[in-house]
């Protein structure tokens, strides 16, 4: 597996990880509909968190969360109108980002809610 795989695997059970000690209840991950995949999605008391990871050795090129685009967000946005409808939710839907820096050092994991309305 190439090596970027591995770091953003280890990032997403990281997020689930820092999530469940928050409260949260990790409902699916790499959940997928049409061209889209969502990341995590958890819940916590009456919020859907549709969260995004993304895990970077560095950040010379950016901060991780500065990799989200508005396609991403637009696929994201169609791929939980489908998860909401077809499990017939009554919930309340926010958009995250779980930023990791992961090196040998240190790592790093920062939680953006409602991260979709700086965009």
């Amino acid at each position: 597996m190439a090596q970027h795989n591995e770091l953003g695997k280890e990032g997403e059970q990281l997020a689930i990880n820092y999530l469940q000690k928050k409260g949260y209840k990790i409902l699916d991950k790499n959940w997928r509909y049409l061209k889209a995949e969502v990341d995590i999605i958890a819940q916590k008391n009456n919020t859907l968190a549709v969260i995004e990871v993304k895990t970077r050795t560095s950040d010379f090129f950016g901060n991780p969360q500065d990799f989200v685009n508005p396609k991403k967000i637009k696929l994201m946005v169609s791929a939980i109108n489908e998860y909401v409808t077809s499990k017939d939710l009554d919930v309340e839907v926010r958009f995250d980002i779980i930023a990791i820096l992961k090196n040998k050092n240190e790592t790093k994991i920062e939680h953006l809610e409602d991260a979709f309305l700086y965009f």
